[in-house]
This record gives C-alpha cells, sequence and structure tokens, in this order.
C-alpha cells in the first residue's frame, strides 16, 4: 500500500480525536463560550450544563455518580492530586505509600517528591508476566500504610493487573486504593464499585478525545475520600483543584466516554483480532520473537515485542514509515532501555529491541497486514548483516562466548 504519512500504530501515546467528539465540543469554543462558574446569566448555565453532562457520561463509564469526578488537566494532575492529596490529608494516619516499580512516570516522580517530603514509598517488583504478586503486596502493608496505588494497565505492555483483588486487599486493611486507569478506560470495563477503587485517574485524549483535559475520580462514601488540594484559588471542583474549567475539551471528554462504553465491546473484539493477526503474521515468518508480558491478562490492542539480533535504533529506522513506540529511549544520550522491560526480567539486548504496537480504533486490516510484512522485511534484512545473528544460526551459545574489548 503506498503511505503519504506513516501508518500510526501508537495509539497508547496519544489517540486521534474521533469526529463525533469534536462536533461535541466545537460549540463550546463559539456559540456557547460561557465560563461553568458563571452563575448568573445563560452563557454560564449553558457551560455549566455541559459539564454536568460530562460528569455523568464519565461516571457511567466508571460506575460513579456524577459528584465523584474532578475535572484536571490530564492524568499527570490526576496523579498528583491523587497521591499528594492523600499524603497530605491523611499524613497524622500513617506516611507509607505502596505503588509497582513499573508504574508511569507520573506516578514514580510524584512518589519521588513524596520521599523527600518524608514519606517511605515501597517499590513492588513484578512478576515475569508482568503481574502483581498479590501476597508480597499484602506483605507490604503496616500500620502506617494509607494508600496503594497500582495501574490499572501498563502502558508499555498492556498488562492489566487484578485490580479488584487488589481493590479487596485494600479494603481488608483499611487503606485508600489509587488506580491509573489511563490505558483502560474505554476500553475495557472498569467499575470502581465493584473493583473497590478510591481514586481512579483518567485522560481524554487516550480514548479519542482531546489533549488537555483529565479527570479524578473520588469516591465519596464507604469510605469518603478527603483531599488537600494542590492548586489554590477559587475553589472550583468542590475545593480539590481550582482554575477555570476547559469547557470544551470537558463536553469532548464526556463524549469520547459515552462513545467508548457504547461501542467497546464490538471495538474491543475488532481490536483483539487484528492484534492476534499480527501477532500471528510475526512468529509465524520470524525466529526469536518473544511477546513481552501476559498475553492473557493484556489490553485487546496492545502488543509488545521483542526481536532478538536485531539493533534496536535500526530497526526504528527501517520501519520510518510506521508510527510506533520501542522499548529504548532511542532518542536520548542515555539509550536507557526500557525500565518496564528491565523490570519483568528482561536482558538489555532483548529490551533494547521491542516494539509497542498500539492499534486503534481507526486503524484497518489492511494496515496491520503492511505492518506485519515490513517487520518480517526489515528484520530478516538486519539480520543478514548480523555476525550475531550468523554466529546463533551456526548453533553457537552465544551466553558462552568471551567477548575481548579492544
Amino acid at each position: 500500500m503506498a503511505n503519504t504519512k506513516p501508518i500510526y500504530f501508537d495509539n497508547h501515546a496519544t489517540t486521534q480525536v474521533d469526529p463525533r467528539v469534536l462536533d461535541a465540543m466545537m460549540p463550546y469554543f463559539t456559540e456557547h463560550f460561557g465560563n461553568a462558574a458563571s452563575r448568573n446569566h445563560a452563557y454560564g448555565w449553558n457551560a455549566e450544563d455541559a459539564v454536568e453532562k460530562s460528569r455523568k457520561q464519565i461516571g457511567s463509564l466508571i460506575g460513579a455518580t456524577s459528584k465523584e469526578i474532578v475535572f484536571t488537566s490530564g492524568a499527570t494532575e490526576s496523579n498528583n492530586l491523587a497521591l499528594k492529596g492523600v499524603a497530605e490529608m491523611y499524613a497524622e494516619k500513617g506516611n507509607h505509600i505502596i505503588t509497582a516499580a513499573t508504574e508511569h512516570k507520573a506516578t514514580l516522580d510524584t512518589c519521588k517528591h513524596l520521599e523527600k517530603k518524608g514519606c517511605r514509598v515501597t517499590y513492588l517488583p513484578l512478576k515475569g508476566d508482568g503481574l502483581v504478586d498479590l501476597d508480597m503486596l499484602r506483605d507490604a502493608i503496616n500500620d502506617k500504610t494509607i494508600l496503594i496505588s497500582i495501574m490499572y494497565a501498563n502502558n508499555e505492555i498492556g498488562v492489566v493487573q487484578p485490580i479488584a483483588e487488589i481493590g479487596r486487599i485494600a479494603k481488608e486493611k483499611g487503606v485508600l486504593f489509587h488506580t491509573d486507569a489511563v490505558q483502560a478506560c474505554g476500553k475495557i470495563p472498569v467499575n470502581v464499585a465493584a473493583d473497590g477503587i478510591d481514586l481512579l485517574s483518567l485522560s481524554a485524549h487516550k480514548m479519542y478525545g482531546p489533549k488537555g483535559v483529565g479527570a479524578l475520580y473520588v469516591r465519596r462514601k464507604s469510605p469518603r475520600v478527603q483531599l488537600t488540594a494542590q492548586m489554590d484559588g477559587g475553589g472550583h471542583e468542590r475545593g480539590m483543584r481550582s482554575g477555570t474549567l476547559n469547557v470544551p475539551g470537558i463536553a469532548g471528554l464526556g463524549a469520547a466516554c459515552e462513545i467508548a462504553q457504547k461501542e467497546m465491546p464490538e471495538e474491543s473484539a475488532r481490536l483483539r483480532r487484528l492484534r492476534d493477526k499480527l501477532r500471528a503474521n510475526l512468529e509465524a515468518n520470524l525466529e526469536e520473537v518473544y511477546i513481552n508480558g501476559s498475553m492473557e491478562h493484556r489490553l485487546p490492542h496492545n502488543l509488545n515485542m521483542s526481536f532478538a539480533y536485531v539493533e534496536g535504533e535500526s530497526l526504528l529506522m527501517g520501519i520510518n514509515d510506521i508510527a510506533v513506540s520501542s522499548g529504548s529511549a532511542c532518542t536520548s544520550a542515555t539509550l536507557e532501555p526500557s525500565y518496564v522491560l528491565k523490570a519483568l526480567g528482561l536482558g538489555d539486548d532483548l529490551a533494547h529491541t521491542s516494539i509497542r504496537f498500539g492499534l486503534g480504533r481507526f486503524n484497518t486490516e489492511e494496515e496491520v497486514d503492511y505492518v506485519g510484512n515490513k517487520m518480517i522485511e526489515v528484520v530478516n534484512k538486519l539480520r543478514e548483516l548480523s555476525p550475531l545473528w550468523e554466529m546463533f544460526k551456526e548453533g553457537i551459545d552465544l551466553s558462552k562466548v568471551q567477548w575481548t574489548a579492544h
């Protein structure tokens, strides 16, 4: 197929705005441009109506009430508000937080900040399949533990955690449970009540909505979660997050949630079929390829694979007409491999050759075929040039080779 621009297979990084979402947003840039906090005229009332409609749409998607939705600028802010807000509000109860070593940087860096403020943080390792060890989680809880923060689904390997079980453990121990559900919301069923979630972060631009808007679910009863605000101002969002609301963005987030809720079963099945077709093509035509993380507990649109005996940067350059994400930070000076893959026990060699394929709503079967065939062609071409591949094919055990440094 002839491409005028790269095929987009990086839907974990961001998604295209659905035209239906854009249609829902447009009136609030022009005709209904009021401030949702302006309570004494029709412009403000119209804006407020749009915001309240969005709260209901988001709540419906995740099994919450509209009053439990707090709007933010995105999931990074939601994570910061959840973790810092709990740490400050419940400081008298304790100062211990439990998270996982493979969380998004928005959680890990927030935890690092809280450690400087006197909090103690336990970073749980994961099992080889990318899942949390529930016994290890249980053992990590002590009488000073105030919060568990474990992401619903990983942004690199797509592994879905046993969230309901984690929620039960948290409830048994009287500990609050926060989940970064950015990659899960709109892709798989999420229900805060059934899963025992007290705080949940989500973002519009991961589910075909606009960038710069997100939300934090904050449980209102059993227990009622209280947060210390991290931004001072006019006391918007019930005092939890001050600032003039981004009404067009919020309208878009609500519309994105409503579309996702209606179309999720059909869309997930279609993307799983396309994902599995891509996987089957790669595995049937390439040796020494490895799937990273559990396939059983995985988002339907995610595939993360390592291609042994291929140099990571050369692979990305060879597929420059396909937009994907690599497990190695190829644009950085350090060339550090993915910390998520390292946490699964991968060596630098395989971690550096990983590719994350993130399929999405607007991808086609033709594109899946093209991407698979292009990957096969480029990997084979690079291996033909690789002395390591030649040695491997000759049956030499590369782990026992004594390399000489010059």
